[in-house]
């Protein structure tokens, strides 16, 4: 089946949506893109280019685009605090919507977001797109193999030279948060997927170097417990003098009972663990590391997670031609694993973040996350 569908936002990283995460799909004439918004004129070429949207078709304003085309779903890569205005947009006129990480730019609005599209019975995806990078995929299928052993706990690096203003993109510099509303929303996320439970407890030491053109912290580092005892520590920085392990290229070490896992720059070791190598002075077990080859599949991040959306959608129609809600249900599919509501648990490590930062003490992430709905609910 082909799905028609609305981009909003079409310069930036809406640009890679354009040129090659909807290629595959629109190639297989699965998705259709009927109408694209910017609001800047000159990112419309984009839209034209890639993917044939007529200069007609090419608007400034979302609420004329759903208003005036015929369409199953929306696109929504804008900047998060946008992203509840586009939502809206996109549930007036009974669209399902696949967005661009985070839900919104706080844990209320991804909450409202939530509720909002439970309501009006639609699908919502988010595009978690480092959990299902190829790394990071091989790593989370090695640590769940039988011969790794139970996992004790996760080490997470993403520190980065990109302190001069613009270097990230102007708008995060002028962010309160940047680093853990654009950046630790990936990586504690999968951090949190490869624990295999939400996460109990986290404390977070967010700073910003004099040295960094920002509005907000860029430094952090955050402490993690999660409900199945499994812990995580994760350093992220935006101001360092070098990048040792940027955008995509992720440093995560898995420690578990029989292996050690270590993920550095896309290239995955797996340590065995040996007893006759038992010691604490003068040597490592670097020259015991097995390389372990990277996962195969036709199409990986943001273009799979477009696949995963299709799939939901193909899965959720009803015989009478309406679609399914986006809990699990016995005439629709199974959600996707980014759907808006679990991927609740992303926004809320990202809060409680902040949150802990800022108040210099831990946070019971799900308490907080309860707090959020039951403000929403009251």
């Amino acid at each position: 089946m082909t799905y028609r569908a609305i981009q909003v936002g079409t310069g930036g990283q809406g640009a890679r949506w354009c040129d090659t995460f909807l290629q595959p799909h629109v190639e297989a004439g699965r998705v259709d893109v009927v109408a694209a918004v910017d609001v800047d004129e000159s990112a419309h070429a984009n839209a034209r280019e890639h993917l044939d949207v007529p200069a007609e078709a090419c608007y400034t304003d979302v609420e004329a685009a759903v208003a005036e085309h015929d369409a199953d779903f929306c696109i929504v890569v804008v900047p998060p605090w946008v992203h509840e205005e586009v939502v809206d947009a996109a549930l007036a006129h009974d669209l399902d919507i696949l967005s661009e990480k985070p839900i919104a730019d706080t844990l209320e609005a991804s909450v409202r977001i939530a509720e909002k599209v439970e309501r009006a019975g639609a699908k919502m995806g988010v595009t978690m797109s480092h959990r299902f990078d190829r790394d990071k995929t091989t790593l989370r299928r090695q640590i769940g193999a039988e011969s790794s052993g139970p996992l004790d706990y996760l080490v997470g690096r993403f520190t980065c030279n990109a302190r001069t203003y613009g270097t990230w993109g102007a708008f995060r510099h002028d962010m309160d948060h940047p680093l853990m509303v654009e950046g630790a929303v990936h990586q504690l996320d999968f951090l949190a997927d490869m624990a295999g439970a939400p996460c109990e407890r986290l404390y977070a030491d967010t700073w910003q170097p004099e040295w960094a053109e920002y509005a907000g912290d860029v430094q952090a580092t955050v402490q993690l417990r999660f409900e199945n005892g499994v812990r995580a520590t994760w350093e992220g920085a935006k101001a360092n003098a070098t990048t040792l392990n940027g955008w995509g290229n992720d440093y995560v070490r898995a420690e578990c009972r029989d292996a050690t896992l270590e993920l550095d720059g896309r290239e995955l070791t797996r340590y065995p663990y040996d007893a006759d190598a038992e010691g604490v002075v003068g040597t490592t077990g670097r020259e015991r590391g097995e390389a372990v080859p990277l996962d195969e599949r036709e199409h990986w991040s943001n273009t799979w997670l477009v696949g995963q959306f299709l799939e939901w959608l193909d899965g959720g129609e009803r015989s009478d031609g309406t679609r399914a809600s986006s809990e699990r249900s016995s005439d629709g599919g199974e959600p996707m694993e980014t759907n808006v509501h679990d991927n609740l648990q992303s926004v809320a490590l990202v809060e409680a973040a902040i949150e802990s930062s800022e108040t210099g003490e831990p946070v019971a992430v799900q308490e907080l996350l309860a707090d959020a709905r039951a403000a929403l609910d009251g």
